[in-house]
């Protein structure tokens, strides 16, 4: 049984399902499912050459179809790996895309399409979801305008809003139509993230029944697992079925990086290490600044727990080094300090300082705002802790904490903030900082009772001599 969509809708499906092309062309509103289909399912379709592949295509079938330029530099935009200002290609993707716009011979969903991506490379990533929002208000089975609007939320740690987006047109959608089933992983990880356990495991189970080879749906019951501390459960589950799960080539490596979590968790080093070294480093490289976070963090957290992780570091570097200056989602720029960090380069570190502070000096846009915000004193915090000035660090963190959601990814990827506000107050020579960090603990526990990592943080601040 064939799990994946592979019957191309040509005009006349997608116009049953109330969705227009201004394209006179069949082949490109297929080749347009196509594209939606692995973006969707987070895999490559050799048939149709994979998906830069399926985008240029589309643009050959019908160089004036908008939609194919929406993708094209969408895909871009949204990989985070590079935007207007470090990409002068992508620029000229966005003005001729604005063109074909400014022609006026194409739908007003399309428009709303276009303008989306064109306020998303101007830094205004929320009112790009407030478009997308639009979309899905006239046309709630716009997949495409879902995935964009669900993505971006994630970027902006906008979490109510991403679980709402699919609960308000889930109604809408009938289960014979493309992607459904997909719905179910979908509402499933903002409900686990805004704290609604028991729904989201159903409706991810139920993803996954209806499709065993739902990426998405496993990574929010890895997600349930790992904040719900059933971490055997966890690796049993993610090990049995990781023939299916892998089949999702970009979100492979974040599921692994979810399996080594399960067993930092349990202690387990040495899984956790191999881990990295046959999963989650080795897909860093592949042009996605995605696999480099994965790695980043789970360095760090290995490092906070005390291993030694060799020269994995300095691998790393050289993948992060030519982004330094990019400045395009503060996350990423947290998870490059790391590194810069954890491969002794002082020269990146103060590097990135810099441009971090050019940049809330400059710019504009959402990202911006974060970075001043949350962003640069969190890097700072993490410069000072690195040169034992841990004092220094819990002041800086202590008003940011509960703002660190603005900073974007999920609560599994932020948990390595947490951790190290709980190290660095357990190091602090500052007796009341001690006291907070015990505090922290308590907190940690209430969340989630079964937590080894845990216990071994209590046990190093009894260590320290906290009182």
């Amino acid at each position: 049984m064939s799990y994946y969509h592979s019957h191309w809708r040509d005009l006349d499906a997608w116009k049953k399902e109330g969705l227009i092309f201004s394209t006179p062309s069949n082949e490109a509103a297929k080749l347009y499912d196509g594209a939606l289909t692995q973006i969707v399912q987070y895999y490559t379709d050799e048939s149709l050459g994979g998906l830069d592949n399926t985008i240029q295509n589309i643009i050959k079938a019908d160089p004036n179809f908008v939609m194919g330029y929406v993708l094209k530099n969408g895909m871009k935009l949204m990989s985070t790996y590079s935007d207007v200002d470090t990409n002068p290609e992508l620029k000229q993707g966005i003005d001729h895309m604005m063109s074909i716009v400014a022609k006026g011979n194409i739908t007003e969903r399309e428009k709303r399409h276009a303008l989306a991506f064109k306020e998303w490379s101007e830094g205004n990533t929320a009112k790009a979801c407030l478009i997308w929002e639009d979309i899905l208000t006239d046309h709630p089975t716009d997949m495409f305008a879902l995935k964009m609007c669900y993505g971006t939320y994630i970027y902006i740690g906008m979490y109510p809003q991403l679980r709402d987006s699919v609960a308000r047109v889930f109604p809408a959608w009938k289960p014979e139509l493309p992607f459904y089933s997909y719905l179910h992983g979908m509402y499933a990880f903002g409900l686990e993230e805004t704290g609604f356990y028991h729904d989201a495991e159903k409706h991810a189970i139920k993803g996954l029944e209806l499709n065993p080879h739902d990426c998405w749906a496993t990574h929010t019951r890895a997600h349930i697992f790992e904040t719900t501390g059933r971490q055997d459960e966890g690796i049993d589950f993610m090990c049995k079925t990781e023939k299916d799960w892998t089949v999702g080539k970009s979100l492979a490596g974040h599921n692994y990086w979810h399996l080594s979590l399960y067993h930092i968790e349990k202690g387990d080093y040495e899984t956790a290490l191999s881990l990295f070294d046959s999963e989650v480093g080795r897909r860093v490289g592949t042009n996605t600044m995605f696999e480099m976070l994965n790695a980043s963090s789970l360095l760090y957290r290995l490092q906070m727990e005390g291993v030694n992780v060799g020269d994995r570091w300095t691998t790393l570097m050289n993948y992060w080094q030519p982004h330094i200056e990019d400045q395009i989602w503060i996350f990423q720029d947290v998870h490059m300090m790391m590194c810069t960090l954890g491969a002794k380069r002082q020269d990146l570190t103060l590097k990135l300082l810099e441009s971090l502070r050019n940049y809330v000096r400059d710019g504009t846009g959402t990202n911006c705002e974060v970075t001043r915000e949350v962003g640069v004193p969190l890097c700072e915090a993490f410069e000072l802790a690195d040169k034992g000035h841990f004092d220094q660090a819990v002041e800086l963190l202590k008003p940011i904490r509960y703002n660190i959601v603005k900073l974007g990814g999920s609560n599994a990827q932020r948990d390595v903030f947490n951790i190290f506000l709980i190290n660095t107050a357990i190091m602090s020579p500052r007796q009341d900082h001690q006291r907070f960090a015990r505090r922290l603990l308590s907190e940690r526990k209430a969340l989630k009772e079964n937590s080894p990592l845990t216990e071994r943080l209590v046990a190093k601040a009894m260590a320290n001599h906290l009182d």
